[in-house]
């Protein structure tokens, strides 16, 4: 018996997003970030029966994610708590060439998870799992630990979604494409990124790069494409959802939306093409506002987004 829909994998971090003031007197709003954090609050928002899978530091960045994660109803009876190893945090800066990110995760307790942490029960238990290429990039135990989760997923008909977010900061290419690739074998949904997934196959055209990992061996491919919006395919149908047009101030964590709001809408009986207009009009939405969580929409303001634009 199936007792939770999703299950979300991978690292939390805590956010301190520069507010520049005058001769270098800036302070610093605090935030959550985390793909994997903003997937699962998106899929909760949306009506889905989420829980985390991670571990945190015993420090209060550790406590603040606990307390936002029991707020949006995420269950959190698969979080670790690690008691020396902090919480990885990053900082968002600003200057005339753009904002950067700098990040403070090397021996986070999120990437010392090792896969003999992986509760077997618990993967059994839900409905989809859900991970990223970054889980695989933070450590080789967490890394270990993904495929050990795929493994159980795979033993007790779990659905796996994988999404390539492909941070080049943290692994060269040639190693992440091997292990995006690898895991991209068994999975039965992959969330590439268009802009990635050209890094990543060396394709160019959208219906190249579906092609390319479906026949890797993904189920279904659903490949975002940013304002130009997203496709399904699999071998069956390929159906292509154009986006919206909305005042975007901040597209932070608008992929993790778009994947949370598609799954969870899959889960809720949708089909494809329904379920790429909702998630399209969701990750539209989470645009409009500034961080990664706060502007994320739930059921009710995406439904009334799409009335009004059907009307």
């Amino acid at each position: 018996m199936k007792t939770m829909d999703i299950l979300s994998f991978g690292e939390p971090m805590f956010e301190f997003s520069e507010i520049p003031g005058k001769q270098n007197d800036s302070s610093y709003l605090s935030g959550f970030g985390g793909d994997t954090s903003n997937f699962a609050i998106s899929a909760a928002r949306q009506g889905a029966q989420v829980a985390m899978l991670t571990q945190l530091g015993n420090d209060v960045f550790g406590d603040r994610f606990m307390a936002l994660w029991t707020k949006e109803q995420i269950a959190c009876h698969q979080v670790l708590r690690h008691p020396q190893a902090p919480t990885g945090v990053y900082f968002i800066s600003h200057d005339e060439d753009g904002h950067h990110f700098t990040f403070y995760r090397k021996d986070s307790a999120a990437s010392l998870i090792t896969p003999e942490q992986i509760s077997e029960q618990a993967i059994a238990d839900t409905r989809l799992l859900h991970s990223s290429a970054i889980t695989h990039a933070i450590s080789n135990s967490a890394s270990d630990s993904l495929f050990r989760a795929i493994d159980y997923a795979k033993s007790h008909q779990t659905m796996v979604s994988f999404d390539t977010n492909l941070r080049l900061k943290l692994w060269p290419l040639a190693r992440a494409r091997a292990l995006i690739h690898e895991t991209i074998r068994y999975v039965d949904y992959c969330l590439p990124s268009l802009d990635e997934a050209r890094l990543l196959t060396g394709k160019h055209e959208a219906n190249d790069v579906a092609d390319y990992y479906l026949q890797l061996g993904a189920k279904n491919v659903v490949l975002k494409m940013g304002a130009d919006g997203a496709m399904f395919a699999n071998a069956h149908t390929r159906v292509v959802c154009s986006g919206h047009k909305v005042e975007t101030v901040d597209a932070t964590g608008a992929g993790d939306c778009f994947s949370g709001a598609f799954l969870s809408r899959i889960l809720a009986g949708d089909t494809p093409q329904v379920a790429l207009g909702y998630a399209n009009a969701a990750a539209a939405l989470t645009t409009t506002g500034y961080g990664a969580v706060a502007p994320i929409p739930s059921r009710q303001q995406v439904d009334a987004f799409l009335s009004q634009i059907h009307s």
